[in-house]
């Protein structure tokens, strides 16, 4: 079992940034990848990016030079470094892990106002 807590969403004006944290606990020493997925009103939740174990990255199209993930050198901690932020980028940001299985954050608000 991991638990994922989540902190650092918020409300910004377009053009600002923010940085999101994950603090990964319980079998951390299980996961493989860590990332962060969204989910605006009305669409499917998105993979925004995500960091391996050996540390590759993956970002979504609409995010990269924007956007930057980190992960601490225990690698129970990722961070989402968002800069440049739009109104569009609003929208409940979720943290993943991937051990064998799936699992989840409960999520936090992001909201850019234009």
């Amino acid at each position: 079992q991991v638990e994922l807590v989540e902190s650092g969403g918020g409300l910004v004006q377009a053009g600002g940034s923010l940085r999101l944290s994950c603090a990964a606990s319980g079998r951390d020493f299980d996961i493989q990848d860590m990332g962060w997925y969204r989910q605006a009103p009305g669409k499917q939740r998105e993979l925004v990016a995500a960091i391996t174990r050996s540390g590759r990255t993956n970002y979504a199209d609409s995010v990269k030079g924007r956007f930057t993930i980190s992960r601490d050198n225990a690698r129970t901690t990722v961070y989402l470094q968002m800069n440049s932020l739009k109104p569009e980028d609003t929208a409940v940001y979720y943290c993943h892990a991937r051990t064998f299985w799936d699992y989840w954050g409960q999520g936090t608000q992001v909201t850019v106002s234009s």
